[in-house]
């Protein structure tokens, strides 16, 4: 079983790895959660790259931890780094739709377009197979 330590420190290093990709792949635009800062503080998506990069970064930290503490929870296991890379595979893509679905569409009012959307799956799917190959391995277990 994962400790809730392993949970964050692996969520931040798949956002490490994930944000990587996503620059890779990217426009060069600011992250999603940008626009999210704006929504709420007004102005640009641009004027709150850094703040939605750190937002980005909390997420991915905490959604670490939730999967950690979750999966034992319905019963699974993180015993081995296939099995637990799997579960990751799956997490991230459950939290692609969510953001896909919630966050850009409900709550940032956004309509993101094909390239985007194979961009935010991309990413996710990442996040989630590192994270779940970095808790299935016992790094901080």
């Amino acid at each position: 079983m994962a400790s809730i330590i392993a949970g964050l420190a692996g969520g931040l290093v798949a956002t490490i790895g994930m944000t990587i990709v996503m620059m890779v792949m990217g426009d060069g635009g600011p992250p999603p959660t940008a626009s999210l800062v704006a929504k709420v503080v007004g102005g640009d998506p641009e004027d709150h790259a850094m703040p939605g990069m750190i937002l980005h970064l909390m997420y991915g930290i905490v959604a670490g931890a939730v999967f950690a503490v979750g999966v034992p929870v319905v019963g699974l296991s993180l015993g081995s780094i296939a099995v637990a890379a799997g579960l990751g595979l799956v997490y991230g893509i459950i939290l692609m739709i969510g953001g896909m679905v919630f966050w850009m569409r409900m709550v940032i009012g956004m309509e993101p377009d094909r390239d985007m959307m194979v961009m935010f799956g991309t990413v996710h799917v990442v996040y989630g197979v590192v994270l779940g190959a970095f808790l299935g391995a016992g790094v901080l277990a």
